[in-house]
């Protein structure tokens, strides 16, 4: 891998904040973490310094003056706050040619600005739930995780995006099994964390209490837990996840694994709700996304807040170099 190789920050959905939080990326970074953005020139806020460049080994030589960028034709201008089923192909194909990027060695690491998948699914007939998926389908990857980390927590929801009603039966052995070893994996490779100390949740309240409000932890999940023990890995639980979250409580672990999409995601979105940030765990690349959406109702009104953004493209940075060294 091209030492030092940018990272590449995909344009996501035109109308949303992801232009505006690129360029203040851009002024925050400059070339202490230089990256390229993949997308149509047009797009960018008016006043925007931008390069193009032929490719992203030329990053290096115009960041510190101008955001390089490589350039994508999208069918669409850019209306901020109201998507345009004409540019959905290109949100589409710019994941794609990220993905080719830092799968080839010309970029060390992938971030990804927010997309919309409604309006994806409306232009181009986009069947993914959400980037997680798709890129697990760009990486022919089985299985992958979603993890959101920010300074004070990380946690990974084991299902994700279906109804909460959908959760108990989609929540399998195997699903669990899965996901524990996909996130050990992930702390030790891409983290640094050499002995990850696993924290899980129960599904149900207090855990089930001993089956009396509900038999999943009994049936599934310590079934689970004790056959990953017994392999050496560190577990704690089925916690009651009204207690699992407090500062006394976070300490005890590196990772929180929940069950469902809320129980992750409130916990870290109340401790820091700019900062958290989303990584793919399992796939063959490193990727992240700051943990927003598309924020229409702001876009193009001088609001959007890059902080998550600028966390993302750092936490990239420190995967990369966790995974494959200082040159990553």
């Amino acid at each position: 891998m091209i030492a030092r190789a940018p990272l590449a920050l995909s344009c996501g959905e035109p109308a949303g904040i992801g232009p505006e939080i690129a360029l203040a990326a851009w002024r925050a970074l400059r070339a202490d973490l230089p990256f390229v953005w993949l997308g149509d020139p047009r797009h960018l806020p008016a006043g925007t310094p931008f390069q193009v460049i032929e490719s992203a080994d030329q990053a290096a030589g115009v960041v510190a003056d101008a955001m390089p960028v490589l350039a994508h034709g999208f069918g669409g201008a850019r209306t901020p706050g109201q998507p345009d089923p004409a540019n959905a192909q290109g949100v589409i194909d710019v994941i794609a040619r990220g993905v080719d990027l830092v799968q080839g060695g010309q970029c060390r690491a992938l971030t990804t600005a927010p997309i919309h998948k409604k309006a994806l699914a409306d232009g181009a007939q986009f069947v993914y739930p959400g980037h997680t998926e798709y890129l697990a389908a760009l990486a022919s990857v089985d299985r992958v995780v979603m993890m959101l980390a920010c300074d004070m927590l990380r946690v990974v929801p084991t299902t994700i995006h279906i109804p909460l009603a959908e959760v108990p039966r989609s929540l399998t052995a195997a699903l669990l099994t899965d996901t524990l070893l996909i996130t050990h994996a992930a702390l030790r490779r891409d983290f640094g964390v050499m002995r990850p100390r696993i924290a899980v949740a129960g599904l149900n309240p207090h855990a089930g209490e001993g089956g009396k409000m509900g038999r999943e932890e009994i049936d599934l999940i310590i079934p689970v837990l004790d056959a990953l023990r017994a392999q050496g890995m560190d577990l704690t639980g089925p916690m009651s996840a009204d207690t699992m979250f407090h500062a006394a409580a976070r300490a005890g672990y590196d990772v929180a694994v929940c069950m469902y999409h809320d129980q992750a995601l409130i916990p870290i979105k109340t401790l820091d709700f700019s900062g958290g940030v989303n990584v793919t765990l399992g796939l063959p690349f490193v990727r992240t996304s700051p943990d927003h959406g598309t924020a229409f109702d702001i876009a193009g009104k001088g609001l959007a807040d890059a902080t998550s953004l600028i966390a993302a493209l750092r936490m990239a940075d420190q995967m990369a170099q966790a995974r494959h060294g200082t040159d990553g």
